[in-house]
């Protein structure tokens, strides 16, 4: 256990640690955590934070009160917009998917459909690039996505996108209530 304030410093503000990050420092605090994964919990446990791992990322959780968890709840909508039009724009966007702004703004520009997908998320923004450069630099700013090359603009989403994309994967709507929500 030799990164217990960068793991602390990392988690406990919402990140990731990802096992496909681009920088070999995150590499290496995950290959930590994994080889003594049993201790990092037990450690951050006697603080109240729950170390969570899920499919080549680490995270922390908390348990949290009603209200904590509605506003969650809130933003993992806003996800689902941002998951349609990722997947919309690339049918295979994932963890370890590679992509620049350049070459969304092309796809964009050349499909309807994502253009009104795009329309529907930062409305304060105004340009394609301007909404995209949003959501690229939420991607990061939350652990999902990684700035490879600063020149070309291009980013990697981590494995920590999985995280967000099982939790809306769990959400279910009764086949009843489905018919009752708004398109």
């Amino acid at each position: 256990m030799k990164y217990t304030s960068e793991v602390f410093q990392r988690l406990s503000h919402g990140q990731f640690i990802s096992a496909n990050s681009i920088m070999s420092e995150t590499r290496a605090i995950y290959n930590d955590i994994e080889d003594n994964e049993k201790e990092y919990a037990d450690y951050f446990s006697q603080i109240d934070f729950q170390l969570e791992s899920g499919d080549g990322y680490y995270y922390f959780a908390r348990n949290e009160q009603k209200v904590v968890i509605e506003n969650k709840l809130r933003t993992f909508l806003v996800w689902i917009d941002y998951l349609d039009f990722l997947t919309s724009c690339d049918s295979t966007f994932g963890a370890g998917t590679q992509f620049t702004l350049a070459q969304m703004e092309v796809r964009v520009g050349s499909d309807v459909e994502l253009k009104d997908k795009l329309a529907n998320i930062f409305e304060e923004k105004t340009s394609t690039h301007d909404k995209l450069y949003a959501l690229a630099t939420t991607m990061t700013n939350q652990g999902f996505a990684e700035l490879v090359s600063e020149e070309e603009g291009m980013y990697q989403v981590t494995n920590a996108f999985r995280y967000i994309t099982h939790i809306i994967d769990c959400i279910n709507i009764d086949e009843e209530v489905k018919d009752e929500i708004p398109e």
